[in-house]
């Protein structure tokens, strides 16, 4: 199999969100030329992006696995920030 066939496989979350928080202190922290900056900047969008995407899934599986008393399966959503303020 050839380096072009095979499939990258995703990298964890974790790694992703490390990586994504080394841009950003490279970015606040250095002085570093503006194409470099527009490189890790673009790098640093698709990082978030992906990593937001994961977090939805997750969100969604632990929903899936909510119970309620009785056995019955109800989806509930995931208590946010915004949805506990709310509540105040």
């Amino acid at each position: 199999m050839s380096q072009s066939a095979k499939v990258d496989k995703p990298e964890p979350f974790e790694k992703n969100l490390a990586r994504l928080d080394a841009i950003v202190h490279e970015l606040e922290d250095t002085d570093i030329p503006l194409d470099k900056a527009l490189v890790l900047y673009e790098e640093g969008m698709k990082l978030s992006e992906f990593c937001h995407k994961q977090l939805e899934e997750a969100e969604g599986r632990v929903e899936i696995m909510t119970r309620k008393v009785g056995g019955k399966m109800v989806a509930e959503p995931f208590p946010t920030e915004e949805t506990d303020a709310g509540e105040r």
